[in-house]
C-alpha cells in the first residue's frame, strides 16, 4: 500500500440477539438469502417470508438500524446488511415416553443470531475497454 492510498476505515455497527428459539440449521439459508441486500430490501423480504423465525430476524436488524442511526448518526437509506450469521447456544433435552417403558429424546436447540451492518460506499465507474 503506498502513500497516497488512504486507508478508509468504516465504523461497523452490529447488533446481537441472543436465545433464539431455533435451531442454526433452520437460520442459516434465511441469513445467506439476505447478506449483501439493502436494509428495507431485506426487511421486506423477510416480512413476506413464510418462516416463523423470519420475525425475530427482521427485530434484530431494525436493531442494528437504530444502533446505526443513533451511534454513528448513518444514513438508513445507504446501510446494506454486511454479514450476518448464527452460532450455537444451549440444547433443551426433553423426552417422550413411548410405548414398552422407553423414551425417545427431544431437542430443544438454541441459537445466537448476529447482524453486522455497514454504509454502501458509492463506487466510482471506470470507463475502459470492452472485452
Amino acid at each position: 500500500m503506498s502513500k497516497l492510498e488512504k486507508k478508509i476505515e468504516t465504523k461497523i455497527v452490529r447488533a446481537v440477539n441472543k436465545n433464539v428459539r431455533s435451531s442454526t440449521r433452520k437460520l442459516n439459508p434465511i441469513l445467506k438469502s439476505i447478506v449483501g441486500k439493502k436494509v428495507d430490501i431485506a426487511i421486506r423480504n423477510l416480512s413476506f417470508s413464510d418462516k416463523r423465525i423470519s420475525k425475530d430476524i427482521k427485530k434484530t436488524i431494525s436493531s442494528a438500524v437504530a444502533n446505526a442511526e443513533n451511534n454513528f448518526q448513518y444514513d438508513i437509506d445507504k446501510l446494506v446488511v454486511k454479514e450476518a450469521y448464527c452460532g450455537k447456544q444451549v440444547v433443551m433435552k426433553r423426552f417422550r415416553a413411548r410405548a414398552k417403558g422407553r423414551a425417545a429424546e427431544i431437542m430443544k436447540p438454541y441459537s445466537n443470531l448476529t447482524i453486522i451492518l455497514s454504509e454502501q460506499v458509492k463506487k466510482m465507474e471506470t470507463h475502459g475497454t470492452k472485452s
